[in-house]
């Protein structure tokens, strides 16, 4: 049984402490306070963070994985890193299909009356064919014999496809701190509520797919759409319900989702942008009332084949160990691509950024880990974790066939940032209760800063689930969400004005300590009970 250590070393007073591993075996880590105090200082003292959220996200942003600007981001940081005098800087690149650009777009509401329309165009999506002036038409298609309704009478327009939706007064949690409440409810382990699992799903194409082609068929001109009805909180825990806001800001804040295909299908879809709801709203009321709407757009995009250069890359570093456990490896994480719509300053150049810091300040410190400990920046997050997936499945274990790769007995912990720009307030064991008296020594040495709670649940969302569904240690920090949910995740104004410094510099010093101690540790974390696959094999060696 695992003992507790909260009354161990409060404020890193003690250099040793002693920690009962998982295996019930008394183990004695030295803890080197001399190190953690240089952490802090060099990180709040001299941090280079934010400058490196300006680069990512004011001059190179946005990063979408397969444009070519976000190659000129990655040439950017890999020179970074080196500067920083990190060993075996490099990219390692994936399949990812046709890349995708935008390189120009404006529309305008031109009857009733003039009015310019705040909107970005949905990913992948095609050009129209200059600057079109058409009819504006609202078409209401909820089940696939709706088409007849519509068929031969949508040509040479702009539809209009969803309904208005109300647009509710600001109120409540727009920027979330979390308080003593939700930090309590965050430890608290998960209360199960019955299956969360949805039935299955036939296969086949969805009645988006078929409304998609309907349009490309008829010749509609260019959709508008006002974005999901549905609000995704991102990166909440799964179980019972944690009080995140769920309020949008709106205002002229576009919340992109979707997109058109970037596989088989690529180009197959109708010019389409999002359009702030206020303005969406407008036109489908005057439609309502029978009064004329006419719109002007021009979308104007560039797709990128996918030949002999891959389109997908992450990006790699590393603080190499120095002692005979120095095969084994800590990786800190964060998402290098963003989406499209804005320069992904919150989402994710502050993960990026506070994880490239970390790395610095050990570099700069002279820290000598035991372990290595690993840098890597994911590409094609944004698309399914794509870059994460890939890399767990070559260098640790295929998740589909659950087939071990030589290093996966190598990895003591991948520790993520990928909540938007609110300093650390603990971490979420991803239900691996193990490491909790591992861990609450190091919150201790923390707790000035405000890192004081273990979450006693398991997040969704972001690249550590890629390491985590394969049986290794994998952990997202918790983190305030500030604006992330309400105003910056997946929308058009994820700037840098969003950033908040003295957060940042604090996420930076939290993963360079927990890197740190995780590298120092005699022992690797202790994992999850791994699939029966894995422990068949581990019985047969």
């Amino acid at each position: 049984m695992v003992t507790s250590v909260s009354s161990c070393a409060g404020r890193w007073t003690m250099a040793v402490c002693l920690i009962l591993l998982p295996f019930g075996q008394a183990t004695a880590q030295v803890i080197d306070t001399d190190v953690i105090a240089r952490i802090k200082a060099e990180g709040q003292d001299r941090s280079q963070a934010l400058g490196v959220v300006g680069w990512l996200s004011d001059v190179y942003g946005p990063r979408l994985t397969g444009a070519p600007s976000t190659e000129i981001a990655k040439e950017w940081t890999l020179g970074t890193l080196r500067g920083y005098g990190l060993s075996n800087v490099h990219e390692e690149r994936f399949p990812f299909g046709t890349g995708w650009s935008l390189e120009r777009f404006h529309a305008h509401m031109t009857k009733p009356q003039v009015m310019p329309i705040i909107g970005h165009p949905q990913a992948w999506t095609t050009s129209t064919t200059g600057t079109v002036r058409a009819d504006v038409v609202r078409v209401d298609i909820r089940h696939s014999d709706d088409f007849a309704r519509y068929r031969g009478r949508l040509r040479g327009k702009i539809v209009l496809p969803q309904q208005t939706r109300e647009v509710a007064m600001l109120e409540g949690d727009l920027v979330l701190r979390m308080d003593e409440r939700l930090l309590r409810q965050a430890s608290r382990p998960q209360v199960p509520s019955g299956s969360s699992q949805s039935g299955d799903t036939e296969g086949g194409p969805t009645l988006a797919d078929l409304t998609r082609e309907f349009f490309l068929e008829e010749g509609v001109v260019a959709v508008l759409d006002r974005g999901s009805d549905s609000f995704m909180v991102s990166g909440a825990p799964s179980g019972s319900n944690l009080d995140w806001p769920t309020q949008r800001t709106d205002g002229g804040t576009v919340f992109l989702a979707g997109g058109g295909p970037r596989a088989d299908q690529v180009g197959r879809v109708v010019p389409t942008a999002t359009i702030a709801v206020e303005h969406y709203n407008r036109m489908v009321r005057n439609l309502e009332r029978g009064v004329a709407v006419e719109a002007e757009i021009n979308i104007q995009t560039t797709f990128h084949d996918e030949e002999e250069t891959l389109n997908a890359f992450n990006i790699v570093a590393e603080i190499p160990g120095t002692t005979d456990l120095a095969h084994e490896v800590v990786i800190l994480g964060a998402h290098f691509d963003s989406t499209h719509a804005s320069t992904g300053a919150t989402d994710n150049a502050t993960g990026v950024a506070a994880m490239m810091e970390a790395m610095r300040v050990l570099r700069a410190v002279g820290a000598r880990p035991r372990r290595t400990i690993r840098l890597v920046l994911w590409g094609a997050e944004e698309q399914g974790l794509l870059g994460s997936r890939d890399y767990v499945a070559r260098h640790y274990a295929d998740p589909d066939t659950l087939e071990r790769r030589p290093d996966y007995d190598n990895l003591s912990a991948y520790y993520n940032l990928d909540n938007g720009a609110g300093r650390v307030r603990g971490i979420w064991l991803q239900d691996n209760t193990r490491v909790a008296p591992i861990f609450e020594p190091w919150l201790k040495a923390l707790d000035e800063l405000g890192v004081t709670t273990l979450g006693r649940r398991a997040t969704r969302g972001t690249d550590h689930l890629s390491f985590d569904e394969v049986g290794l240690p994998g952990f997202q920090f918790m983190q305030d969400r500030l604006e992330y949910n309400s105003r910056t995740h997946h929308s058009n104004m994820d700037f840098m004005d969003r950033v908040q410094e003295e957060d940042l510099v604090q996420m930076s010093v939290v993963a360079a300590v927990f890197a740190y101690n995780t590298a120092m540790l005699d022992e690797r974390l202790p994992r999850k009970l791994v699939p029966m696959a894995f422990r068949s094999q581990q019985q047969e060696r």
